[in-house]
Order: structure tokens, then sequence, then C-alpha cells
């Protein structure tokens, strides 16, 4: 039971040691609120009992008998069943007065969620009292011990009746011989005298006079205690109610449903109430001899005991009274002859304190006749003559004994035996578990190896269901120890789930190594007491015996019996010595749970207790021999094909396979599965968790090899778990959204797989072999989905193929069917975050496989060697590369990705290009004709998908990478179509007027575009290609204004844009460093364009200053001459390192430079350089020597420099070196250059 009253701490509080009333309730009415607190001289005892549950009716008020009563006289009602005794009436002869040997696992069941943690001790009260009596009593101890966690279960192991059993079903036979060759080598019963039976029969034949059961016995009234003080006694009838008829205040701390409205009995049979819930899938364990072996909960009473430090969870069979100053007391019926000793005052004491009873009331009898009554105190209970005992010794004893247990006790799952002979002060703890394996018994035959298991499985479940990642390292162990325990083939349900459990610990992340240490402090809300039908001889006997006995048992301890011990109190008197034994072991030293950051041994772990789990379902549906032949040691085929052999068909019909298996299932299966399973069935419900579990392990197993680049391992991961899915698919007939949502990312993992392994086709040997690997634990696996399923709905996408097309096909199909499911009706309200992603996929591998088609087709250009007609399968695969192109922008765009549209659009725009360049007329030797219509189609289209591209991304700050580059490529097409139409105009089609103006238009487009501004890596081509257009442009301008004729105004225009674009051109040119012979043809080409200028001028003067001019532009070659001059040394120098004798000359001839110089090109332009030089010197000076006027002293002078510049011309060697005439021409124009700026130095002067 769970509730907030019951849960709360509830701490004692002291108490004097006078004989004042316990003001306030303190008993069962009271829901455990009040808790007792009893003091010896400065000494103080803390008691708090909290009822868990109770199925005891309201106390009534006891008869108080008339003196002179016969009690062995029967009453009427005797023997008959009654609430108010509970058990206590009807065994009080002795039928089932022994403990049941499991009857701590029934509580420990029914209260999960104390257990491990919150709770040190589960017993039966006459357990807890037996092992407190330890050092005041010479009766015998026997008891099993069983460690969970921190909590201790113990139960009574009664040697008598398992003997007794052994010789019937040989459960015990390993122990009985143990115990005869090591313990006592005789034993016999010991009948239970006739004295025994007397004192029982008058007991019950009281408590069923004090119940009010005959006339003859007369109620206690109301004013017995008329004379002592009372304080508040009014506000108790003599009626009190329990829990479930408490007051307004009591009702509200409570867990449990209010009950006015129940009737008394249905009260009564109330079943057990526990805060956790049931398991659903746990079997029916025990069947029919489930009550015959003591696993219910048949106490009374189940109340949560704090006493000082240590917490119990204990049961009690005693009936309580009301009645007197207090609503509840204990009845008890002592003989007058006998005093009350040690023994009997602790039981009465503890007995109370665990049921919270303030007030012990006693009948005294004489040979069964009533002779009177005695009230006494809880507290007074240790002071009584002749039971005089110390409260904190007894205190001291429990914290020593715990302390002794939990140190030795220490491996769960282990059966411990705590055992003290008759007579004997020593005690001895035994391995029973350890001492049956070396027995070489089956761990089967000891009989709390079942309820020790499931108990620990209870324990994990409850843990698990917390969701607390500390709980995950003693969740583990609970689990491992449970599996240890069970055969199975007797119980292959909780191991099958118990290591389904263990698998879903892992794959959540690192997990903390420490557990909480959390202890219950209070219970429920109800409470309760100890048991009264056990023997009370045990409290009756002097301390020298003890007639509880029923076995003589024989102190011969010897050193062979300690070395089977565990461990050894060698005397029980220094139980009684404080914090004598001290717990040092730690409750669980191996719980820390084991997180690797290895993400494959993580999988490797969960893919372990799936398989272990998988062979426990298995094994319980049928015997290997009855299913299907397979055998688990043979490797299950992983195929892999050549896309090219297979055939359309093949593919379309794995396809719909593919989509048949996708959609979401929509009847449930009622007839049994492939294997013979049950639908609906345990077996059923576990192998659907496992399955999926596996499926789960295997697609992390394969994101993690994608992640590490392995893709062959990554597609046999993947496949793995497309099989694990498809024998899920198999056995479920319906498949959940999470299921599904799950599905689909498979997919697109397998479509992510598949993509790679068709970009990376240079390691294909490295994949199959990854691909083709497969481990003993896999095959094993394989084995078991292959009992339910044949595994072949998605083969089609996991084969490893060997052609890239089919690969890219096949990731698209992955892809789509990814995209079917999540839009299905099944998935339409819960996928909207997956949906994204997929189609991003989606619109990538559509623009992959555009992009495949688009480079086929480019590559089937390059091979011909003439392009007359276009073929029809360059034609086929432009059309294919175009709809992926268009499907993938429509994908792009309908998840507004701006950025890959743009990209799409950009490719779209590539392919026009490449159609465009397919319409291009190429004949046999390589010479092309004129540009064809066809071409100006495809490159306008082109232009047309890049500016979309460019209006998609808005601005260069949305994705500065991709904007640029596709101003690149914008820029690249129309300077492209400038080219093409400016060098092989089509003159035969259009007007040179008109071709001269679209090439302008394409060029200044081009140069729109080209962003000479922005430092980037494109810079420099930027700023080539601007040059290149103004040469062009200028080039084309010097052209028309030497062909133009006629009219004057547009020459001087022509001319003037002429020397406009060769201006700018030489300018960029200027910037580069790395386009010497670009600058040198651009200034080549000015000074012709001057030279031509000047040839239409009559007047020395005009052609003086013409003349002067171009020399000056021919005077800025130098710069170009000084890169070139410098390449070649350098060349040189590299040439003449390796190869010292090498002569100039083969330098000279050297098919090309290793720093990108074009030989040819700087030898084809040294060629024109030369002549023009040699003659606009020559001319200058046969126009300064025949001038009219007196030459003034610069010109002398500078007639002088043209005339020795000439001269060294003139004498140059013209078989010379290129590198020796580079270096004439740069000494020559540096003379020019200097003699010009002395010349201006002195005419600013």
């Amino acid at each position: 039971m769970s509730a907030s009253a019951g849960d709360r701490e509830l701490l004692g509080t002291p108490l004097d040691n006078t004989k004042e009333e316990i003001s306030g309730p303190s008993c069962i009415g009271d829901s455990g609120k009040q808790d007792l607190a009893v003091c010896t001289g400065s000494s103080e005892i803390k008691s708090c009992a909290v009822v868990k549950y109770s199925a005891a009716p309201p106390p009534t008020s006891y008869a108080l008998l008339q003196e002179k009563t016969d009690l062995k006289l029967p009453p009427a009602n005797w023997l008959r069943e009654n609430p108010q005794l509970g058990s206590a009436g009807t065994t009080i002869l002795g039928s089932s007065s022994k403990s049941k040997p499991f009857s701590s696992f029934g509580m420990a069941y029914d209260f999960i969620d104390c257990i491990g943690d919150d709770v040190d001790v589960v017993s039966d009260s006459e357990n807890i009292k037996k092992l407190l009596k330890i050092p005041y009593s010479k009766s015998h101890v026997s008891m099993a011990v069983h460690r969970v966690g921190r909590t201790l279960l113990l139960d009574e192991l009664d040697i008598q009746e398992l003997f007794r059993r052994s010789s019937q079903t040989g459960d015990w036979m390993w122990l009985k011989e143990f115990y005869q060759r090591l313990i006592d080598q005789k034993w016999q019963r010991k009948k239970k005298s006739k004295e025994h039976w007397y004192q029982k029969a008058i007991l019950s034949k009281f408590l069923y006079y004090s119940i009010n059961g005959d006339g003859a016995a007369e109620p206690v009234p109301d004013n017995l205690n008329e004379g002592e003080k009372e304080n508040g006694a009014e506000e108790f009838s003599s009626s009190w109610p329990t829990t479930f008829t408490s007051a307004p205040s009591d009702i509200e701390e409570s867990d449990s449903p209010t009950q006015e409205s129940v009737s008394v009995d249905s009260k009564f049979a109330l079943g057990q109430v526990t805060s956790v819930p049931k398991e659903q899938n746990l079997p029916t364990l025990f069947d029919e001899g489930e009550n015959s072996q003591g696993l219910r909960n048949d106490f009374v009473r189940n109340i949560m005991w704090a006493f000082e430090d240590i917490h119990m969870l204990v049961g009690s069979n005693m009936p309580i009274f009301g009645g007197g100053r207090y609503p509840a007391v204990s009845l008890r019926l002592r003989d007058n002859n006998k005093p009350i000793n040690i023994l009997t005052g602790i039981d009465y004491w503890l007995d109370n304190l665990m049921c919270n009873v303030p007030e012990l009331v006693m009948c005294f009898h004489v040979n069964g006749i009533v002779q009177k009554y005695e009230m006494i105190k809880t507290e007074d209970i240790p002071h009584l003559e002749n039971s005089t005992f110390s409260t904190r010794v007894v205190k001291d004893i429990a914290q020593n004994i715990l302390s002794f247990l939990k140190s030795n006790c220490t491996k769960e799952g282990h059966t411990y035996w705590l055992f003290k002979a008759s007579g004997s002060d020593i005690v001895k703890l035994y391995d029973l578990t350890t001492l049956c394996e070396e027995a070489e018994e089956e761990k089967y035959q000891n009989p709390f190896t079942l309820p020790v298991a499931v108990l620990l499985y209870k324990v994990a479940c409850n843990l698990k269901a917390r969701l607390n990642r500390k709980h995950y390292g003693t969740i583990r162990t609970l689990l491992l120890n449970c599996v240890k325990l069970l055969d199975q083939e007797r119980h292959p349900q909780i191991i099958a789930s118990a290591h389904y459990m263990l698998s879903e610990l892992f794959q959540l992340g690192e997990l903390s190594d420490e557990d909480g240490a959390e202890s219950l402090r209070a219970g429920g809300s109800e409470d309760s007491y100890s048991d009264e039908d056990r023997e009370d001889d045990d409290d009756e006997e002097d301390l020298t015996e003890d007639s509880d006995d029923n076995v003589t048992y024989t102190n011969c301890s010897s050193p062979q019996d300690d070395s089977k011990a565990v461990a050894v109190i060698r005397s029980v008197g220094e139980l009684s010595v404080p914090e004598k034994y001290k717990s040092t072991h730690p409750i669980r030293p191996s719980s820390a749970f084991p997180v690797s950051q290895d993400k494959e041994e993580r999988c490797r772990h969960v893919l372990s207790y799936v398989l272990k789990g998988l062979k426990a379902v298995d094994g319980s549906i049928k015997k290997e021999s009855d299913l299907p032949a397979a055998d688990p040691n043979t490797p299950i085929p992983l195929k892999y094909e050549d896309g090219n052999a297979i055939g359309a068909c093949a593919a379309e019909k794995g396809i719909s396979l593919l989509l048949d298996r996708v959609g979401p299932l929509q009847e449930e299966q009622n007839h049994p599965t492939r294997s013979g399973m049950i639908p609906g069935s345990w077996q059923h419900r576990m192998k659907l968790q496992l399955f999926l579990k596996a499926s789960k392990a295997y697609y992390v197993l394969s994101d993690a090899a994608t992640n590490l680049l392995k893709y062959g391992r990554a597609l046999r991961y993947i496949k793995l778990s497309l099989q694990c899915y498809d024998a899920y698919c198999s056995v479920s007939g319906l498949l959940h959204p999470h299921v599904l949502q799950f599905h689909s990312q498979s997919l697109s993992l397998c479509g992510d797989i598949q993509l790679m392994l068709a970009q990376n086709a240079s390691n294909r040997a490295a994949y199959l072999e990854e691909y083709s690997y497969q481990t003993k634990e896999d095959q094993e696996i394989l084995h078991s989905l292959h009992r339910e399923s044949s595994c072949q709905a998605f083969n089609m996408i996991t084969d490893l193929a060997m052609d890239p097309e089919y690969q890219l096909f096949v990731s698209s199909k992955c892809y789509e069917a990814a995209y079917e499911l999540l839009i299905s009706e099944a998935l339409k309200d819960h996928a909207s975050d997956q949906l994204a992603p997929v189609l991003k996929r989606l619109g990538n591998i559509r623009n992959e496989m555009g992009v495949y088609y688009m480079n086929q087709a480019a590559a089937m250009q390059t091979e011909k060697e003439v392009k007359k007609v276009v073929s029809a399968a360059e034609q086929e695969l432009w059309k294919k590369s175009f709809s992926f192109f268009e499907n993938g922008m429509v994908d792009f765009e309908a998840i507004g990705d701006s950025t890959n549209t743009a990209l799409l659009l950009c490719n779209t725009g590539r392919l026009m290009r490449i159609c465009a360049q397919a319409h291009s007329d190429i004949s046999a030797d390589q010479s092309r004709g004129e540009f064809s219509p066809e071409e100006a189609l495809y490159y306008n289209k082109a232009t047309d998908y890049y500016l979309r591209a460019m209006k998609s991304l808005a601005s260069r700050e949305n994705h500065p990478a991709v904007w640029d580059s596709v101003n690149w490529e914008l820029s690249t097409t129309y300077f492209t179509l400038a080219t093409l139409l400016q060098d092989y105009a089509p003159l035969s089609r259009k007007a040179q007027e008109q071709i001269e103006r679209e090439v302008t238009d394409a060029m200044m487009k081009s140069l729109k575009y080209c962003d000479l501004q922005t430092e980037s890596a494109r810079q420099p081509l930027y700023q080539y290609r601007a040059a290149t257009i103004h040469h062009r442009l200028a080039s084309m301008y010097h052209s028309c204004f030497r062909n133009q004729v006629g009219d004057e105004h547009l020459r001087k225009q022509h001319r003037s844009l002429a020397e406009l674009h060769y201006s700018k051109a030489v300018g960029l040119f200027l910037i580069l460093k790395d386009a010497p012979c670009e600058l040198l043809r651009t200034l080549l080409e000015r000074v012709a364009f001057a030279e031509f200028t000047m040839a239409g001028q009559s007047s020395s003067g005009a052609k003086l200053k013409s003349l002067t001019g171009a020399l000056e532009i021919m005077t800025d070659t130098r710069y170009a001459f000084q890169l070139i001059l410098k390449e070649l040394q350098e060349e040189q120098i590299e040439l003449s390192e390796p190869e010292p004798a090498e002569s100039a000359e083969s330098t000279n001839m050297a098919s090309g430079p290793t720093l990108g110089l074009n030989l040819q090109e700087v030898m084809k332009l040294t060629g024109v350089f030369e002549p023009s030089f040699s003659f606009l010197l020559l001319q200058l000076i046969k126009l300064m020597t025949t001038m009219k006027r007196k030459p003034s002293k610069k010109d002398e002078d500078l007639l002088k420099t043209y005339r020795n510049v000439y001269s060294k011309l003139l004498r140059a060697e013209k078989n010379a070196a290129l590198v020796s005439r580079v270096e004439l021409y740069v000494e020559l124009l540096q003379q020019l250059a200097s003699q010009t700026a002395s010349e201006d130095t002195g005419t600013r002067l």
C-alpha cells in the first residue's frame, strides 16, 4: 500500500519512566501515527510500527470472564471460524502452528517496493522474537536467510519437518546427510507431552470465551478502571475501529480507499493492498502447490516496524481486543503457579512493540479455573518481577545479529542457514547453496531456489519501473542472479523476461554507478501485531530448557563443522555487547553498471541477452527436431548480386514486396505462428519484444559502422535489423506507431548506406569482406528468426550490389518507402518531426541520381569522335537526369529548403550546358562549325536555371558558399555563350552587327556576375575572367575599327571602346602575377592598335605623338617580361640540378615548364614583340632625324637612347636561348623606361 500519511517517517517520542498513562491514541485505530517509546533507566528505545496491511476486523471488547470460570469446558463457539481471532483460533491447537518456510517471500512479493533498499529484515514476528532471545534461551534456532540488496529474508527452517519430507521427496537429502555427518550423528523426534496439548486446548477455549461467544462469559464494563486516572478515555468506544472505518482525519492520511459503506464482513475479506502493480507477464509460478509451500502472505497483519535504526517488515496473526483505558490490548493466559520469566517478558514486550499495543491484559488461572485479571502497560513489562531485562541490551542484540548476517550473507540468490543447537552457545551460519553444489546435487533440489529467483525478478521489475538510471547496476545484478538460479526448461518465461530486461538496461547512455540508499521509515496507514498462535511453551520454560524443541539436538561442534560454516558466533553472550559485530561488507560490491564507451560493445551485450531470451522462448514452444531444419552453426548466406544482372521484373517484384511489408498491418492474427506460438501467449508477447529489441540493437550497430565509414559492415547490420523487423511483422498482428516510426528510420539508414556504397565504389572489395563476415551470435539469432519468418522481404534493399546505378536506385526506393510509411494513415499524426529529414534525404538521392545520369551523358559525349547527331541514349540520359532534378526540387521545396533547391537548379543549369555542348558540330579533324541555334537555346535555359537558383537564395547572406557557386556558374555560362558566339559566329544566319551586339550583351552580363570585390578563393579567377572579357571586347572593337568603312562616328566610338577595354584589361592583368603571357598579348595588341591609328595620320607631329605613345605601351611590357624571365630562370635552375651538363638549347626546347608557363606561347609572342619593337624604334629615329625644327637637348638625348636600344636589338644573337633574349628585352625596356622617367623628372623640374 502506498499512502501519504503512512509513508512519512514516524519517530517515537521518548516517554519518561513513570506510571502515567500513554496519552492519545496509540493502537490500530490510529493507523500507527503514535509511536511507542519505552525507556529503561536513562536509556531510550525507539519503536515505530505502521500497518501496511490488515485483514482483521475492528477490535471488539474482550469478555471479562467471571471468576471460577472453568476453561477446561469448551464454549459453544469453540473452533468455529472467527475473523476476530483470525488464524489464532483454529490453529492454536498446533495444526499449522509452525512458520511456513516461505512466509517472508509472500510478504516480499506483496510489498516489493520495500525490498532491496528500504527494509533491513522481512520475517514472521515469531522469528524476530526468537532471534532476539538467543542470549537468554537454550532452545535451538534454525532459520533460512536470503539476501536481496540490503534486505534479509528470514524464514524458520524446521529441520524435523524437512527431514520427514526428505524421506518422501528427496529434496533435502543432501542437507540431512550434511547434518548427520557434521552436526549431529543421531537425531530423533521428541514427542509433545500431554501437558503441551492441555495448555493449548485451554488457551484456545479461553480465546473463544473472551470474544463473548458464550453466555457464561460476561463482558468487561466500561468503568473497569474507574479508580485510576483517565485522560481522554471517553474518546474511545468499546469497539475501536480499524483503518477501514477510521475517523475522517485518519481516512485522509490513509492510502486505502474509504470503506464506510462496506460491510464488516466484506472488510475482513479484503485482499492484499500493495503499491506495486502486478506483473502482467509473470506466469503462474507455483501452480496449485503455491499454498502448500507457504508462498502466500497469510498473515493477518503486515507491519513496517522500526526498532531503533533497524527497519523490518514483519507478519503477525495475534488477535487484538478493545476495552479498558486503551482501544487496543493484547490478551494473555497465564498459569498462576508459574512465574513470568525473562523469555516470556521479552516475548510479550516485543509483541506489543511490533503491534504498537500500549497495554497487556493477563488472565491468571489455576488448573484451568479463572482466578483474576491484571493489566500491565507495555513500558512496564521489562520491570516485571522475575522478568526484568534491559531493553537496551535487546536493542544491542538486534543490531549485532543484523550486522552479523549482513556481513556474512553476501551472495544474492544463495540460501544461508543460521543454526544454533539446543543448549549450545555457538551460532553458526552455513551457505546451503554452496554445500548443495559441493554435494554435486542439482541446484533445483533447494526448495528456496524458485522463490528466491522470483523475488529477485520482482525486485528488479520494481526498480526498473522507477526509471532511475542509478538503479541499473542493482537491476543487472538481481536479474543475473535470478537467471543463475532458474532452470530454462522449467521456467522459460521468467528467464526470457529477465534477459529482455537485461537488454533494456543498455542503450540508455552512461549510467550512475551508485544506488540510492533510501530507507523506508514508515509504511501504510494501518497498525499490526505479531502471532500468538505459536508455542507458548517457549515462553513458559525456564532458562535451561525449552520444550519448543521437537527434535533433540546435540551440541557437538567440531573443527570440521566450523570449516563448513561461513561464520560462527562463538558465544551468544557476545550478542549483548554493544557494537560487537559491525557490518563492514559492502551490500552490493558488484552492482556498478558496466558502462562502455564503445557503442558496439553495448549493443553486443544487448544482442547476447536477446539471444538467450529467444532461446528460452523457443525452448518452451517446441523441440528443435520438430521445426524446419536449420543448422545454427551454418552461416546464413548474405548474397550479393550484380545490379546489371537483375532484370527490371525482378526489381519491380522486390519493390512490391518491400512496400507490402512497409505498410501497417490491419488485422490481429488468430492462428498459430510458423513455430507454433499461440497469438496472445507469453511466448508471443516476449518474442515481439525480443525481435524489436534485436532490430534496434542492429540498427545502432549499423549507424555506428556508418559513422566509421565501414559501409559493408553497416549494410550487414541493417540487413540483420530489417530481418528482425520482418520476423516481428510475421508474428505481430498490429504494428504500433512507434514501431512504424522506427522502421522508417531503419529504411532511411539503409538508404544512406546504399548511397555511400555507390559513392565509394573504389573500396568495394573491402566492403564485400565486411558484409560477408558473420558472428556465431548473429547466426543463432538468424536461426531463431527463421523459425517465424523467411526474412526475405527486405533482401532487395540490403543486398550488396556491384553496380552504383542499382545502389542509387535501391537507396531511392528506401527513402520512398520511408516517406510512404510516414504519410500513411497510421503515422500521419505521429511522424511530423521525421518527415522533413526523410524528404531531405529523398531530395538528396534524387539529386545524386540526376548527377549520375548527367555525368553518364557527359562521358558519352567525350567518347564520341565526331558529333553530328545527338544519340537516343544521350537524350534518354538527359530525360532521366532532368526528371530526378525536378522531383528533387519538389522535395526540397516541400520542406522550404531554399539552399538545396538552389543547388538542384544549379545542377539543372549544368545539365542544360551539357545538352548545349552535345549539339555542337565537331568534324573528324576536331574543327567545329558555327554556333548552332540548339546550343543557344540550351545555354539560355541554363542561364534561366541559374537565375532561378539565385532568386531562391535571395541574398548572399543566406548561404555564401552556395551563392558564390551559383554566381560563378552563371558568369561562366554567359562567358561561354559569348566566347562561342565570338569565335564561331553564326554568320550564315545572323548579321555581323547582331552577333557583335549579342556577344557584347553576354560579355557584359558575365562581367556583371564577376565578383571582383569579395575576397575569396575565386577572386583571382574572377579577375582573370574580367580581364579576359575586357581583352576580348577590346579585340572585337579593334577589329570593328579596322573593318569599319564610311561611318566615322561609329569608328570613333569603336576606337574609344577599344582603348577603354584595353586599358581595363591591362590593369586587371597587372594585378595578376600568374598571367604574363595574357598581359603581353594585350599590350602587343594595343601597340598594334596604336600603329594602325598612326597609319591614317599625315602630319609628322601627330605621327611622332602616336609613335611615342605606342613606344610607351611597349615599354609597359617590361613587367610581363620580368615575370616570364623569373619563371624561365626558376625552371632552368630546376632542370640543371639533376643534369648539370644539360645545354641551354635543350632547355629552350623543353616541352613544357613545371611552373605552368607556356613556352610555345612565349616564343610566339616574342616573335611578334621583337619586329614591332624594332619597327617603332626605327620609325621614331627616322621621324626625329628628319624634323625641320632644331632638336632640343632633350630630343637629342632621347634620340641617342633610341639609337642605342635599336643598335643593341639589331646586334642581338638571333639563335640565342629564350631566356637570354628575354633578358635582353628586359634590359632594353628598362633603359627606355629610365630615360623616359628622367625626362619626366626634368620636365617637372
